[in-house]
């Protein structure tokens, strides 16, 4: 889960995984899987690092077994 801002100053959590695109028309608008939008304060940018912090967390962007295999091969 990552925590935004809606436009109003309220703050929510989010789940990162069902995220399909986020753009900015200026506002930051997030859509989700099912079609839900979400207009929030977060800047683009904001909301990436979230995104990418999050997968970090639950390790899926964590490649480091991939680091070892190619380690081997040389």
């Amino acid at each position: 889960m990552i925590q935004l801002k809606r436009l109003n100053g309220k703050e929510f959590m989010i789940n990162a995984i069902y995220i399909e695109t986020v753009e900015a028309f200026p506002d930051t608008t997030i859509t989700l899987t099912n079609g839900k939008k979400y207009i929030v304060k977060d800047s683009m940018l904001d909301v990436k690092g979230k995104i990418t912090d999050f997968y970090r967390a639950i390790h899926v962007l964590n490649m480091t077994h991939l680091k070892e295999d190619e380690a081997d091969e040389e």
